[in-house]
């Protein structure tokens, strides 16, 4: 109960101390040992003086408290936006960027297109262009990662007519 009150208290006298702080800076100067100390014309304002350094230190936090108050996604953990129960049948669900970014093959990989293949394509060398069209397979980190992202129809075996992945689907000779 007091350490409730303590802190309720607290919260409304940081900023008053905050504004008592900006009235008098000539009161909270680091003290230099050399320095006498300073006089005071009345036992009030001697009395008052402490009291205001004191609340001014106190209110002084960390400057990630101070920064998170103002951005709450500084705090904030990553999320993979992955819905574990939906609203209409209560089942999980597909991150929808997997399905459409990468391709799962029979075998259990995943393959993916290179990072900036589409992008500012004038500038890069026809070479550079050819290795950018490229797929390449994901690690086995990341194939645990996306299989638990992507829900049992992603991951059932399908069969198309010519289809350019029919040699990469069996895995034969692949290390990870």
């Amino acid at each position: 109960m007091a350490a409730a009150l303590a802190r309720r208290v607290s919260g409304l006298l940081r900023p008053l101390s905050a504004s008592l702080c900006a009235r008098t800076p000539q009161l909270f100067r680091v003290a230099n040992p050399i320095q006498p100390t300073p006089l005071y014309s009345s036992a009030a304002a001697a009395v008052r003086a402490p009291v205001r350094v004191a609340l001014c230190q106190t209110s002084r936090f960390n400057i990630l408290q101070r920064v998170s108050a103002l951005l709450p996604s500084v705090t904030q953990q990553p999320s993979r936006s992955l819905t574990y129960y939906s609203i209409k049948k209560g089942k999980r669900k597909s991150v929808k960027s997997v399905t459409e970014r990468f391709m799962r093959l029979h075998c259990g990989l995943w393959i993916r297109r290179k990072a900036g293949y589409k992008k500012k394509l004038w500038k890069k060398k026809p070479a550079r262009r050819k290795r950018l069209r490229e797929h390449v397979f994901c690690n086995k980190t990341q194939c645990k990662l996306l299989d638990k992202m992507t829900t049992s129809f992603w991951k059932r075996r399908n069969w198309y007519v010519n289809d350019p992945y029919l040699k990469y689907h069996d895995r034969v000779n692949l290390k990870l």
